[in-house]
């Protein structure tokens, strides 16, 4: 995962994370920049427009789900290393910054007007395959349909962190890169047997 450095990073960070909180890409610049503790005219300076920034915010989402992409076509790891190292890097993804899936939605309703919102929903589409795939393979003995399969998967990585603001989901799954990996074995497990 690409990590944030400079102050356009940290400008760039808070927004996916108000984004997250708010569960809209509506957020002020205002809000945005008392959030990173920055003058609303270091937004300006940085990113010219509010615009601008949400499309670079856009364009850090594509960049980190072409990383799991790259782990999942990474022919040094076996396909239960690949699921596990790809579902760890989304969990770590929506844990950091928890507007992942307000961007999803927002390029779904983009997609026949921007280049960068078909590019956002291509490369998810296409990450969602791969991983059905490899979650397929590895639970070949479990009869229920691919699709299922993966919507339970997906839901046990995603729903504790989305909604770890309702109840603690999170205490002793996700802390730690190790708890989370525990966590995503005892998920294929599960799928395996059932």
């Amino acid at each position: 995962m690409r990590e944030f450095k400079s102050v356009e990073d940290k400008i760039l960070d808070k927004a996916l994370y108000l984004i997250g909180q708010n569960r809209t890409l509506d957020v002020s610049v205002r809000a945005i920049a008392k959030e990173a503790n920055v003058n609303v005219s270091a937004i300006n300076y940085y990113f010219r427009s509010k615009e601008e920034m949400l499309r670079q915010v856009k364009q850090f989402f594509l960049t980190n789900t072409l990383t799991i992409l790259s782990i999942i076509d990474n022919d040094e790891y076996n396909d239960e290393e690949k699921l596990i190292l790809a579902a760890n890097e989304i969990m770590e993804y929506i844990l950091r910054f928890p507007g992942v899936t307000v961007i999803i939605r927002d390029a779904l309703s983009q997609i026949e007007n921007d280049e960068l919102s078909l590019n956002i929903v291509n490369s998810t589409n296409e990450m969602h395959g791969k991983l059905e795939k490899i979650l397929c393979k590895l639970t070949e003995n479990n009869k229920i349909s691919s699709k299922h399969k993966m919507s339970i998967f997906m839901a046990s990585i995603i729903h504790p962190l989305e909604n770890n603001d309702i109840m603690e989901f999170t205490k002793g799954i996700a802390d730690t890169k190790e708890e989370r990996i525990e966590y995503i074995k005892n998920i294929i497990k599960a799928l395996s047997f059932a």
